[in-house]
C-alpha cells in the first residue's frame, strides 16, 4: 500500500488505539501488563531511590527479642509499618522489571531483600514470636501473625530475581523463607494463629504456602496444605451461601470479608497444580471458593447492596481492586469478573485498608517466572 500522510496518520491511530481496544475486550484473562503498565512503574520509580530499611534501625526498647526480631505492640508499630512498606516495595520493583526487563528495578529490588533477609547484620529472624506483644507478656499474640501476611507477595516477587541475585545470596535468601516455614509449622503462637476459624487461619495459610511453593523440588508441604484446606479451612470459616460468618461478626465485615476472600483466592492460585485443582473443590453441604466469589461479587460491583452492618470507619473508601477478581475470573472463565476489576481503584493510600489489602501486584501472580 502506498503511504501518503493519510494513510500513516490513520496506520499511527490504530497503533495508539489498539491496546485501549484490547484493554476494553471482555475477556477473563485480560492483559495485566498492559492494564498495570503505568501505575507499575510509576510506584517503582518512585522507590527506585529508597533505601531499605530493615528492623535493626528501627530499635524497639520493649521488646523481649534481640535487635532482629520483629516487635510490635500497641504502643510501638513502627516494624510493622516497615514491614508493610518493604513489602510493598520489592513487589512494585519486581513487576516493573518483569514489565521492563529494566536491571536497575531487579537491583533496587534486591537491595531491599539483602538488608532485611540476607546480610547477617540487618536481617529479620524468620519468625513473628513478638507480634502485637502486651504490656510485660515474654511473647506475642497470635493474631499478630497477620501482620506479615504481605511476606506471601515477596515471596512470590523471589523467582523473576534470580538472575540479579547472586547465587550464594539467593540461597540464602531460600533458606531464610524455609526457616519461616519451619517456624510456622513449630510455633505455639503460629499455631494458634492457624486454627482460628477467621482471616487469621487464612492468613497463616497464605503465607505457609507461598513460602513452601519457594521450594519446588519438595511438594510435600504443599500437599499437606492442600490437605489443610480442603479438610479445614473451608469448613472453619464458610458457610453453605458462601459467607464468613466470622468476619460478619466483626466491627468490619465489608473489609474483612473481602480481606479473607483475596487470601482464599491467592490460597487456591498457589496450592493448585495441573493435576489437581484446589479452585473446584467443594464441600458435599456446597462452600468453596466458586460459591464464594459469586456471593461477594454483587456487593463487590455495588457496595450500596451489602446486606449487614456497615464497617466501623471506611466503608466508603471500599472495595479496591479486590485480586480474588482476576484470579477468579481466569480460574472459572467469568470475564464479568475481571471486567469489574479493571474498574475498581488499585491503591489506596490508607494505611488501616493497605494493612488489610496484601496483593498489590497480581502480575507476579499471574505470569510465570523465566528459568
Amino acid at each position: 500500500m502506498h503511504i501518503n500522510r493519510r494513510n500513516f496518520c490513520l496506520q499511527a491511530a490504530a497503533s495508539v488505539l489498539a491496546p485501549r481496544a484490547l484493554l476494553a475486550q471482555s475477556t477473563s484473562r485480560p492483559n495485566v501488563a498492559a492494564i498495570d503498565h503505568d501505575r507499575i512503574l510509576k510506584a517503582a520509580d518512585a522507590y527506585l531511590t529508597d533505601q531499605p530499611v530493615p528492623l535493626t534501625t528501627l530499635r524497639a526498647t520493649e521488646s523481649p527479642g534481640s535487635p532482629h526480631d520483629y516487635y510490635s505492640s500497641a504502643a510501638f508499630t513502627a516494624h510493622r509499618d516497615a514491614l508493610l512498606h518493604f513489602s510493598m516495595r520489592v513487589p512494585a520493583l519486581t513487576a516493573a522489571f518483569v514489565v521492563t526487563k529494566d536491571a536497575r528495578y531487579a537491583k533496587q529490588a534486591a537491595a531491599h531483600l539483602r538488608g532485611w533477609f540476607i546480610d547477617p547484620a540487618t536481617r529479620m529472624a524468620p519468625n513473628m514470636q513478638y507480634a502485637q506483644t502486651a504490656p510485660g507478656a515474654k511473647s506475642g499474640a497470635p493474631e499478630g501473625l497477620v501482620e506479615a501476611v504481605h511476606l506471601a507477595e515477596v515471596a512470590q516477587s523471589v523467582p523473576f530475581l534470580a538472575g540479579a541475585i547472586a547465587a550464594d545470596d539467593f540461597a540464602v535468601l531460600g533458606k531464610w523463607f524455609a526457616a519461616y516455614l519451619d517456624w510456622l509449622n513449630t510455633s505455639v503462637i503460629a499455631g494458634l494463629a492457624r486454627d482460628q476459624r477467621d482471616h487469621n487461619g487464612t492468613s497463616w495459610l497464605l503465607q505457609a504456602a507461598a513460602c513452601a511453593r519457594l521450594n519446588t523440588a519438595d511438594d510435600a508441604p504443599l500437599t499437606a496444605l492442600r490437605h489443610r484446606y480442603q479438610s479445614t479451612t473451608i469448613r472453619a470459616q464458610m458457610v453453605a451461601d458462601g459467607f464468613f460468618p466470622r468476619e460478619i461478626a466483626t466491627p468490619y465485615p465489608y473489609r474483612n470479608s473481602l480481606f479473607n476472600l483475596d487470601m482464599f483466592s491467592a490460597v487456591c492460585l498457589l496450592l493448585s497444580t495441573q493435576f489437581e485443582s484446589v479452585w473446584e473443590y467443594e464441600l458435599q453441604d456446597g462452600p468453596g471458593m466458586r460459591i464464594a466469589i459469586a456471593r461477594h461479587f454483587p456487593y463487590i460491583k455495588d457496595r450500596g447492596t451489602w446486606p449487614y452492618e456497615a464497617d466501623r470507619d471506611h466503608f466508603n473508601d471500599l472495595p479496591l481492586r479486590q485480586p480474588s477478581l482476576l484470579f477468579c475470573a481466569r480460574a472459572y472463565n467469568r470475564p464479568e469478573y475481571a471486567d469489574l476489576w479493571k474498574t475498581i481503584p488499585a491503591d489506596t493510600t490508607i494505611p488501616e485498608l493497605q494493612r488489610t489489602f496484601p496483593i498489590r501486584q497480581p502480575l507476579l501472580w499471574v505470569t510465570r517466572p523465566r528459568p
